[in-house]
């Protein structure tokens, strides 16, 4: 009974802490019919499975299998609806998962220990700068990490099959973005295979299987990216000038060391709450680093007790040496290096969201401060101050990171020209050229075009980004450059016809000299598209597709065949606690 109360009680406080993040989201989505269009974030009503969507295309596959699942859950439900709720179930699992890691941990700090926990891992500067970038699939992976760390710990100490689908469904979960994945296979490490290798009372013959088994996890999670990253035409390495662009910055008054430890430091110094730019900034940081401090402390103390807790600690203080080095002058160049040179470390460049990984190592301190402070008061009422010290100090999370996450309504336009382009007469090319746009309509933020995802057929896109007024990662040479090329010197459009492209949407009011003489398809007051004739269709084969497929669909039936699985056993233990 006292664990079904300590449960119910989670729950109910991560949604609470959930919804005071996200009620202007979730208001504008469900109550005006509005989307989500602020830097990284994009919600359409509908988008489609096309080769982009899948990562067949020319560009890395970053929004891999994200894209492909949001694509086919359109189909019965408006797209913004489907993103606005995984941003909350994200948030929700994120406090409930690090609930269960304190119980799990620290089951003498009980539900107040539990909440503590789970406050520290919803509401924090992390939570706020990546949201206030838009990464919703980001948090998605961040909300499963929790649960990794049970998962994997409980197929350390008693594996069974049910622990181990455990771990492959919420690792897949997590897989929802490349980096999701690659955080999941860090806790895997960290939680599960150094402990099997280090402990000599092991057998090899243990340790070999659990070894196995946890490479067997990270690979099926990662399967839709990973097939991706083969049957893709974009280049394996990346940008070595993005390193720069993407490293963590120190936050005023805090420094490289202070900002990371704060859970803060994102690169785009746009992408931070109030409270995190000006003089408040270091008490904030001080007074969430004094929970830690306290509750981390005693965690020290049991380590030889609870060996999970030198594996969560080690796992957050390697990620904060690394990440404060990769933003020094030496670091950025020895992972300029490394992102030019190794094909996938692409994914690494963006070190401050590795951040992440410090998390759960917090949020059991957090529990363990709500027992050390419980000596002299009631458990409750140190719950009260632990958490006091966690959200107060970052008052702006609250209602949209302080009312800074707005939905729009997207203009008339956009639904008659997604209505136009059908999938298979030639691909789309947009005018202006790049990914990055200020809409009137957005009130001028920064957004990504939603028309790759708006529309059927494929956009051309480099995939080049623009950071702050630098350009990065834009290819040496491939069909979409040649078609922004051709669009920039004003060539005939029958180039655009070989180039594949069947379509032209201006977004900018100009008239590009290569439409000249094209049909016009639609006019309104902002787009306009041009229809190009005769278009050599270019499309993956049907070989990369079924592939795709296949690697998307086992990624996709482990989840659900582990939810499944959850609820079953949830359902039977429920049963035995009636009877």
């Amino acid at each position: 009974m006292t664990r079904v109360r300590s449960l119910g009680t989670l729950w109910a406080f991560s949604v609470a802490l959930a919804a005071l993040i996200l009620a202007p989201v979730l208001g504008g989505v469900i109550g005006d019919g509005e989307a989500l269009l602020y830097r990284d974030a994009v919600s359409t009503p509908r988008s489609f499975v096309t080769d982009t969507a899948m990562g067949l295309g020319e560009t890395p596959a970053r929004a891999v299998p994200q894209d492909w699942l949001l694509a086919l859950a359109s189909h019965a439900v408006d797209g913004s609806l489907i993103v606005a709720g995984l941003t909350f179930g994200a948030l929700v699992l994120a406090g409930v998962g690090s609930g269960l890691l304190a119980l799990r941990v620290v089951p003498a700090a009980r539900t107040p220990g539990a909440l503590a926990a789970a406050a520290l891992a919803i509401w924090n500067p992390y939570v706020a700068e990546r949201l206030l970038q838009g990464q919703w699939s980001l948090l998605v992976g961040y909300g499963a990490l929790g649960w990794i760390v049970v998962s994997a710990h409980r197929c350390l100490v008693a594996p069974t099959r049910g622990t181990w689908l455990s771990l492959l469904a919420w690792s897949a979960v997590a897989g929802l973005t490349p980096t999701g994945s690659v955080l999941a296979a860090f806790v895997v490490l960290a939680v599960l295979v150094i402990p099997v290798l280090w402990n000599p009372s092991a057998t090899a013959h243990e340790g070999v299987l659990r070894v196995i088994g946890a490479a067997a996890v990270v690979v099926l999670a990662s399967l839709p990216w990973l097939v991706a990253s083969v049957l893709t035409s974009a280049g394996a390495t990346s940008d070595s000038a993005a390193v720069d662009a993407f490293a963590a910055r120190a936050e005023t008054g805090l420094g490289t060391l202070g900002s990371i430890a704060g859970l803060g430091g994102i690169w785009n110094a746009d992408a931070v709450p109030s409270t995190r730019s000006g003089v408040w900034a270091p008490v904030a940081v001080a007074c969430l680093l004094a929970v830690v401090a306290i509750g981390g402390t005693q965690a020290w103390r049991r380590r030889r007790r609870i060996p999970l807790l030198p594996n969560l600690f080690w796992l957050g203080a390697t990620t904060v040496v690394l990440v404060v080095l990769a933003a020094t002058g030496p670091g950025r160049a020895v992972l300029g290096w490394i992102v030019d040179t190794v094909p996938g470390a692409g994914l690494l460049r963006d070190t401050q969201k590795w951040v992440a990984l410090l998390v759960p190592f917090y949020a059991v301190s957090a529990a363990f401060a709500v027992q050390a402070i419980g000596r002299w008061v009631p458990r409750g009422l140190a719950a009260v101050v632990a958490i006091g010290l966690i959200a107060l100090p970052l008052p702006d999370l609250a209602w949209g990171v302080g009312g800074s996450i707005e939905t729009v309504a997207y203009p008339r336009d956009w639904s008659a020209v997604a209505d136009i382009v059908p999938a298979d007469e030639g691909d789309v090319a947009v005018v202006p050229a790049g990914t990055n746009r200020r809409y009137a309509f957005t009130g001028g933020v920064v957004s990504l075009d939603p028309a790759a995802r708006m529309l059927r057929a494929p956009v051309v896109t480099t995939g080049e980004l623009s950071v702050g007024g630098t350009t990065v990662d834009r290819p040496d040479r491939s069909r979409a450059t040649e078609v922004a090329d051709v669009l920039d010197r004003g060539e005939p459009s029958d180039r655009l016809a070989e180039l594949g492209v069947g379509w032209v949407l201006v977004e900018d009011g100009s008239t590009p000299a290569t439409v000249s003489g094209l049909a016009v398809a639609f006019r309104g007051p902002t787009l306009t598209l041009y229809r190009v004739p005769a278009p050599d269709v270019v499309r993956a084969s049907a070989g990369d597709r079924a592939v795709s497929w296949t690697a998307h669909g086992i990624w996709l039936g482990i989840i659900v065949l582990g939810f499944l699985g959850a609820a079953i056993g949830a359902g039977r233990r429920l049963v035995q606690w009636v009877a």
